[in-house]
């Protein structure tokens, strides 16, 4: 058994996990919490932290299973074949997800394009590379996750 990325069609990601649940497929669809502005109102809203993607635990023999679903595109090939996912790799999405100290990151002066470390949480010890600075959020790419992740930042007094 191994972990591997499907690709959906947009906005399908939760209904193709559960669909693929029901058949008895592992999978996991890590999901974020959001507040979307609308003219007249907030509201709370829970969308996929990858976008068209969906993380499957099958065996090999069993990879073509998943075409049944309706949404499921194809898999995400890494050098010529189905990209495989290490346990850890899920293991770490699921530990910053569950990180409530998330939104306490803190940063100064950091601009699109600079390196940093991560020093502590779910992703210690990795390198990252700023894609995007915004007044609420930072966007990091994880070279060595193949992955850009989105964290919610506080205003520095």
């Amino acid at each position: 058994m191994s972990w591997y990325v499907l690709y959906t069609k947009p906005r399908t990601e939760k209904k193709t996990a559960q669909a693929l649940e029901e058949m008895g497929v592992e999978v996991y669809c890590p999901l974020i919490e959001e507040v979307r502005q609308w003219s007249d109102r907030k509201k709370k809203v829970i969308l996929p932290l990858f976008k068209s993607y969906v993380f499957v635990n099958i065996a090999e023999k069993d990879r073509s299973l998943v075409f049944e679903v309706p949404g499921v595109v194809r898999y995400l090939n890494w050098l010529g074949k189905p990209a495989v996912v290490r346990d850890e790799e899920i293991e770490a999405i699921r530990a910053w997800l569950d990180d409530e100290e998330i939104s306490e990151l803190e940063m100064q002066e950091l601009s699109p394009g600079d390196k940093l470390i991560i020093s502590g949480g779910a992703f210690k010890d990795h390198k990252a590379i700023i894609k995007e600075v915004g007044k609420k959020r930072l966007r990091l790419i994880l070279p060595k996750l193949g992955c850009t992740v989105s964290a919610r930042i506080r205003e520095v007094v």
